[in-house]
């Protein structure tokens, strides 16, 4: 379970650096495309920390 979180946690990193990618010049087509991906990522990663969070308070 422990390693679930941390996985889940990474996640939401790599979502928040896809978020913050600069627009380098070969990628500034896809910066649209990049920036809605990691807002994704963050949300659903976020939420499924929370789920397993409120899981494990009301398992004990």
């Amino acid at each position: 379970m422990k390693h679930l979180a941390f996985l889940f946690l990474v996640s939401i990193l790599a979502g928040f650096a896809l978020v913050n990618l600069p627009a380098i010049s070969f990628l500034a087509g896809l910066f649209p495309f990049f920036h809605i991906v990691g807002a994704l990522a963050v949300l659903v990663f976020s939420f499924a920390l929370i789920y397993l969070g409120v899981k494990a308070l009301f398992s004990k």
